[in-house]
């Protein structure tokens, strides 16, 4: 398989899924659209990090409920435009992932799993007391206000282009770090971290880098997220939308690029159409899940590129 090859098998994939999301409106409602594009982009943060540095995280929802918070928060109660809302929540998620990960990087494997799923719970406790969240109301009727003064989110097509060009741009960026040397180093961390230290690689840093990355691209996703539904709630801090988005990674195919995205839109229209069924919608997902992971262990995404035989 040539080099050139794989990365015309990427661009055609690539040139798909925008046209799917550019035409996806006149056929599907542009609101369930703007969920799939906000939790792909999330399930691509956390891709970046299960799939490429070996690090399964069960907290990462503190990273989307916390940018949700805090946009909402700057949106509705300090009037900031809506650029500036989505930057201050991006911003807090980046923090958060700082001050966490100097904790969480010190361990690995299932150690590194229970502290960020313990920090998780923390976070989610103290949202649940805070006044400014409104504990289990959540921050409700968030103004989109204007972006950059001149585009009036509360059109519903000005904020799908937004989200659009949003998703698009945090999705290269994954693509370009998937793709570079840091990724090499990454690799080599997550095949073999002692060989990677006898190399003279600083390993905390690069996994502190990671995780951080990966924090604040998923800040960009609850941040929008946010401004889509209007809303900050505890649902988007809550241990089960950690779970969630290991569901969308695992389905999709995990360390694959469009494989988060692909998991991403089966779940949320699963949750989507398959509403009316109630709490058997959880059940339903488990089996889906567990019907996934015997007959095709590479995710959709992972199956599909095997059968071309290009990496996807």
């Amino acid at each position: 398989m040539t080099k050139s090859g794989e990365v015309g098998a990427q661009r055609i994939a690539f040139v798909l899924m925008v046209l799917f999301f550019l035409l996806g409106p006149f056929a599907l409602y542009p609101v369930f659209l703007m969920k799939v594009m906000c939790f792909a982009l999330f399930a691509a943060a956390f891709n970046l990090l299960i799939g490429y540095v070996g690090l399964l995280s069960f907290g990462h929802a503190m990273f989307l409920g916390t940018a949700g918070y805090v946009c909402a928060h700057a949106a509705k109660v300090w009037g900031f435009p809506p650029e500036l809302a989505i930057l201050a929540g991006t911003a807090a998620a980046g923090a958060l992932g700082l001050v966490t990960g100097l904790l969480a990087i010190r361990r690995q494997g299932i150690y590194f799993a229970m502290i960020t799923l313990a920090l998780a719970q923390m976070i989610y406790f103290f949202y649940l007391q805070m006044p400014f969240t409104h504990g289990e109301d959540g921050i409700q009727a968030v103004p989109r206000g204007k972006l950059l003064g001149l585009i009036d989110l509360s059109n519903v097509w000005a904020m799908y282009g937004t989200v659009l060009v949003v998703f698009i741009a945090g999705f290269l960026l994954i693509y370009r770090i998937i793709h570079s040397p840091f990724r090499q180093v990454l690799k080599a961390i997550r095949e073999n971290e002692a060989r990677a230290t006898s190399l003279g690689y600083d390993v905390d840093r690069y996994k502190l880098a990671a995780y951080i990355i990966s924090a604040t691209l998923a800040g960009v996703a609850g941040a929008m997220n946010a401004l889509v539904f209007q809303l900050a709630a505890l649902n988007n801090v809550h241990w089960g939308m950690s779970g969630e988005v290991v569901l969308m990674t695992l389905l999709g195919g995990l360390g694959t690029i469009f494989g988060p995205v692909a998991g991403a839109l089966v779940v949320i229209a699963m949750e989507n159409y398959l509403a009316q069924l109630g709490a058997w919608v959880t059940v339903t997902q488990g089996i889906i899940f567990v019907v996934c992971v015997l007959t095709f262990r590479r995710g959709i995404v992972g199956e599909l590129a095997r059968l071309i035989k290009k990496p996807l």
